[in-house]
């Protein structure tokens, strides 16, 4: 079964499959209605373009069903609210999630200065297939077909993002974590990770959708 992927503002994404939807990281930096229609939702770390307490407690509301997984930090914020309904995740783990299978990966966000104290920060591979890894640049012992690539932040530059997809070796790489990208400098990070990455570089306007 194939995978709809539809990319969301900023680091979010939605996959369907068989009826059925997974959303990642619908944070602050991402449309309101981003996690809305989910069955699963995956969190990968509690910073705020990632994590918008708001929008999943309403979307948990509108839909009785649908559950989370994510690490101790964000689950402690909500669970209260939704017995049995948020479940803890950490690296090495693997569950089932609305038909999706999905194995951990990661456990510290990349740093942003050495002041800072680092974050835990977690990776979810989907169906073997598809890995998005949060703020991190961390790679799975899993080939990756589809890697969701953070191609701007305050923790990184170009050399290394254009180093992860080699190290990682996707098919295909797609473009996260982008919100603070300007449409004036969106065609050089193209035409670096188009020409060193290794890999097949797709960018995805917001509402855009691709089968994976």
């Amino acid at each position: 079964m194939s995978l709809k992927l539809t990319k969301k503002t900023h680091a979010c994404v939605r996959l369907e499959k068989d009826g059925r939807t997974l959303v990642i990281d619908p944070g602050a930096f991402s449309e309101a209605d981003a996690a809305l229609g989910a069955d699963a939702v995956l969190v990968t770390h509690e910073h705020p373009d990632h994590f918008a307490e708001d929008r999943l407690r309403t979307a948990l509301e509108a839909n009785p069903a649908a559950e989370i997984w994510t690490l101790r930090s964000v689950a402690e914020k909500i669970s209260a609210a939704f017995p049995g309904r948020v479940h803890t995740v950490g690296h090495g783990d693997a569950f089932h999630a609305a038909g999706f299978d999905v194995q951990v990966h990661g456990e510290l966000h990349a740093v942003i200065h050495p002041d800072l104290p680092r974050i835990t920060n977690v990776g979810f591979l989907v169906d073997g297939s598809l890995f998005h890894p949060g703020d991190a640049l961390t790679v799975p012992d899993h080939p990756v077909d589809t890697l969701m690539l953070p191609v701007q932040a305050p923790w990184s530059k170009i050399s290394e993002v254009i180093e992860y997809v080699r190290e990682v070796k996707p098919r295909r790489a797609i473009d996260i974590h982008d919100a603070l990208l300007t449409d004036l400098a969106r065609p050089i990070y193209d035409t670096h990770l188009g020409n060193l990455g290794g890999a097949d570089h797709a960018r995805l306007s917001p509402g855009d959708s691709a089968e994976l």
